[in-house]
């Protein structure tokens, strides 16, 4: 444990805040918006980014989620995938339009979504069997 300590101090964490930055800006959300995500105050997000303040470890994992990359990636120990997780253009595009909607909507459509993957889901293994 002391080990990672001693590691976390020596990390360059003006790297991290503007890879946090670079991140977020390339897929077009707003500090507000992921602070909103990670249900903190954006001006706690904001000091992330300008290098004043760090995060817990636990919500660096979580914004390699919501941003969709890496540890690494986010930490600048590795380059940015810039191939999009969402292979389909027309659902990426979707995607992006959603995103931008209330949290009611956006959890309705998410209730849809996951019927028709399990919908899927469950037809493999039927099929599977015969």
């Amino acid at each position: 444990m002391a080990a990672l300590l001693f590691m976390l101090r020596c990390f360059d964490m003006s790297v991290f805040a503007e890879r946090l930055r670079l991140l977020r800006s390339a897929r077009q959300v707003t500090q507000v918006r992921l602070a909103e995500l990670l249900e903190i105050n954006p001006r706690v997000y904001n000091r992330w980014e300008r290098g004043i303040a760090t995060p817990q470890f636990d919500t660096v994992v979580r914004i390699a989620d919501i941003l969709q990359v890496t540890l690494d990636e986010l930490a600048g120990r590795a380059p940015v995938s810039a191939e999009p997780r969402i292979h389909n253009q027309e659902l990426l595009n979707l995607y992006q339009q959603v995103d931008s909607l209330p949290d009611a909507e956006q959890q309705a459509l998410i209730l849809v979504i996951d019927s028709f993957v399990r919908k899927t889901q469950v037809q493999k293994v039927v099929n599977r069997r015969r």
